[in-house]
């Protein structure tokens, strides 16, 4: 069967936007010697680790587990911090220097897929988590973020889920992203048993934050919830 033309071109124009970033500039803001960043990405592991333990892991050992739009890597060498076995694990990613770059980082026998997520050749239900950090967010198209959720959700077995991380609300700094409400999220996985989470300090106030006192971007994250703008979902398929 053919690929339909306006796959193709809305992932060359999630490729387009990327290309567009400052890659060293966001190595910088992102990177974690930075204390906003740091602060954000610790935040992000206690609530992902207590919303597996809530479903009942204890370990990710014995678990396969795949990450849509896996960047350089760093979420999967969390993910090996936590348990999971180089092997059971995979990433998927888009673009090609990102894509060497993840392999560069992660041992050998973690799997880096190149190319279009709607496109890997992963069996249904093979999967026991499927993570996707800020991805649904930079799909500006709503069929193509349908597409996506139905191409992923299919991939995990039951007892499983969808690790959904992103953008709640737009940014109005930059236009080739918008926020994925919670009703969306529903609507994307209707079928999923969803438990969410709100959680990261508005970035440009974490920053601003950090530069006074590295301590502080965690004290106000912790006494202004109202400031985070992501959310993180535990997206279950009943078994």
């Amino acid at each position: 069967m053919s690929r339909p033309a306006a796959q193709d071109d809305e992932a060359r124009a999630v490729a387009e936007r990327y290309a567009r970033r400052d890659a060293q500039a966001d190595a910088r803001r992102y990177g974690l010697f930075d204390a906003a960043a740091l602060q954000a990405q610790q935040e992000r592991l206690r609530v992902m680790v207590a919303l597996w333990r809530a479903h009942g892991w204890d370990d990710l050992a014995g678990r396969d587990l795949i990450e849509v739009g896996c960047g350089a890597g760093g979420n999967l060498l969390d993910l090996l911090r936590l348990g999971a076995e180089p092997d059971r694990l995979a990433g998927i990613e888009l673009q090609a220097e990102r894509a060497a770059a993840a392999r560069r980082l992660l041992p050998p026998a973690v799997q880096v897929i190149e190319g279009d997520a709607t496109r890997a050749d992963l069996a249904p239900a093979s999967q026991d988590a499927v993570l996707a950090f800020t991805v649904f967010s930079s799909l500006l198209d709503d069929t193509a973020q349908q597409r996506l959720a139905a191409t992923i959700w299919a991939w995990v077995r039951p007892g499983g889920g969808v690790l959904f991380y992103d953008f709640a609300v737009d940014n109005p700094r930059n236009a080739d992203v918008r926020g994925v409400s919670v009703a969306r999220v529903r609507a994307l996985f209707p079928q999923a048993r969803c438990t969410v989470r709100r959680l990261t300090l508005a970035p440009p106030l974490a920053r601003a934050a950090a530069r006074l006192h590295a301590g502080l971007p965690a004290w106000t994250n912790a006494l202004l919830p109202v400031l985070r703008t992501h959310r993180m979902a535990w997206l279950v398929k009943d078994r």
